[in-house]
């Protein structure tokens, strides 16, 4: 039996299958577009914060100087300075010996192939005192305090324990951050002092020991080399490191959302933007000495 059909109806002429390509490529431009305006958003969110809590700071530090909170300041700070600072000295003593012994090995033999082996005092001199020493105990000072004074701050927030604090008209900026941020910048200034000397002295047992430099000799070349003003322009940036790592780990602390998790995340942004700042901080003191010195 056979089946009757009529003609075929005409199919619409096939359209070419989009490329599976373009859509992930706007969704990729799209998603880095994104995340590009929320780090800058977020990062001007800290700028201002960072700002404020300056502004607050200043008026604090004047009324803790000329009023009669200057005791009370000046004990709390002291118990901070010895909580963070005191703490963290054989770390950056470590360290920075370390470093001392692998500039002399690094150095000693491409200056003794032009018979000039002596000269590595004089570059230790200058690299630390100017720039390693008071970097080396900065970077460690934001492991070892910047992350712990984060995590205490924040916990303390998460806790509501700041807002019980308010609530008992005590300022917070005072009572907690205050002390927080002196005791970074004094920490700061005697483990830069401290770094600069156990580097130099490293150094000295290095090419002692291993490459027969007189130590007598590596002192008067060092002393030839150096000047006062190396020495203060360590001192000025251990003072700005300082000062930047005590305000960036009060920041984060005490804008941390979200519990735990918050208070991690507070935690590893304070030790990722005080280094980052640390290093730009230092780029720019250095180009501005180098452009003061030779004018």
């Amino acid at each position: 039996m056979s089946t009757l059909s009529g003609p075929t109806p005409p199919q619409p002429p096939a359209q070419p299958a989009p490329s599976a390509g373009q859509p992930g490529l706007r969704d990729w431009f799209f998603g880095l577009g994104t995340n590009f305006g929320k780090w800058v958003l977020n990062m001007l969110l800290q700028i201002g914060a960072v700002s404020v809590m300056v502004a607050e700071l200043s008026g604090w530090l004047r009324r803790c100087l000329t009023g009669k909170l200057r005791r009370t300041a000046l004990s709390a700070s002291m118990e901070q300075v010895v909580r963070v600072g005191v703490r963290s000295t054989f770390i950056v003593c470590l360290v920075s010996g370390c470093v001392g012994f692998i500039l002399v090995l690094q150095m000693v033999p491409p200056l003794d192939d032009f018979g000039r082996k002596d000269l590595v005092a004089n570059i230790i001199a200058v690299a630390v005192l100017r720039e390693l020493g008071p970097l080396i105990a900065a970077i460690v000072l934001t492991g070892f305090a910047g992350a712990s004074i984060a995590a205490e701050l924040g916990t303390m927030v998460v806790g509501e324990e700041i807002e019980a604090l308010e609530a008992s008209a005590i300022n917070p900026i005072r009572f907690l951050v205050l002390p927080r941020v002196i005791a970074t910048v004094v920490a700061m200034l005697v483990l830069g002092v401290f770094s600069d000397l156990i580097a130099i002295t490293s150094g000295l047992l290095a090419g002692w020991l291993q490459f027969q430099i007189p130590p007598q000799q590596f002192i008067d070349n060092m002393l030839e080399q150096s000047k006062p003003l190396d020495f203060y322009t360590g001192f000025i940036k251990a003072g700005v490191f300082g000062l930047l790592i005590g305000l960036i780990a009060c920041t984060n602390g005490l804008r941390v959302t979200g519990g735990a998790e918050g208070v991690g995340r507070a935690t590893t942004n304070t030790v990722v933007q005080s280094v980052v700042c640390i290093v730009i901080a230092d780029l720019i003191f250095t180009y501005l000495f180098v452009v003061w010195r030779f004018t």
